[in-house]
């Protein structure tokens, strides 16, 4: 009996042991792994990384925001490296046509070229359909609306609406940023939202000390 129990004990004592070599040989096993996967991530390529994801956060929070009768005419876009170029290109010619007066194009122009990303938001001047029962826009129905190439006021609502969720958002993750009327002109200058044609953009950067803060 007592040599019984002996060998009980030493079976369970070994079945002991190999569960801890196992363990460890696979504690060991994916320590090699995290190691040879491991990177260093410095603090450039972190922040960009952020930005990048923020701005996608931006669209979807800008898809979800409320607008008028349910009806849906947002869209959004984000520019990166070169597409910022381009954008900005836009904004100084603009600028430049209008002279003394349009040198605030010029001025976002430089802030937008030192940003990381960009947020385009744009809404369709499409009206709601609401007609006798609005008004809002100073005209009998939406039909007149529409044929005095006016825009309905909801559609800059919505705009409006858009614009504050995505603020909120980049506020929430602490992210230089400003709204710019001056890149939606530049935005639909180029076409880049079709037929998207009431346009601010949202210029996202990360930097020591906010790119939009001296501003003359």
């Amino acid at each position: 009996m007592e040599q019984t129990g002996q060998a009980h004990h030493n079976a369970r004592c070994g079945n002991r042991t190999s569960a801890i070599m196992d363990a460890e040989e696979n504690s060991n096993h994916y320590r090699y792994i995290w190691k040879a996967n491991k990177m260093l991530i410095n603090s450039k390529k972190a922040e960009e990384s952020a930005i990048l994801n923020l701005a996608y956060s931006i669209c979807a929070a800008v898809r979800t925001a409320p607008k008028a009768c349910g009806i849906d005419h947002i869209e959004t876009l984000i520019l990166t490296g070169e597409d910022i170029g381009r954008i900005t290109a836009e904004m100084r010619k603009i600028g430049e046509t209008h002279g003394v007066s349009g040198k605030f194009f010029c001025r976002d122009a430089d802030n937008v070229d030192a940003s990381g990303a960009v947020v385009i938001i744009g809404v369709k001047y499409e009206t709601r359909g609401l007609n006798e029962k609005c008004k809002l826009c100073g005209f009998e129905n939406c039909a007149a609306c529409d044929k005095a190439g006016a825009t309905c006021v909801f559609a800059s609502m919505d705009l409006g609406i858009a614009l504050g969720s995505a603020v909120s958002l980049v506020a929430d993750n602490r992210i230089d940023n400003r709204i710019m009327f001056t890149i939606g002109q530049a935005t639909a200058k180029l076409g880049l939202l079709g037929e998207h044609k009431l346009i601010m953009g949202i210029p996202l950067s990360a930097s020591g000390k906010s790119v939009f803060y001296d501003r003359t």
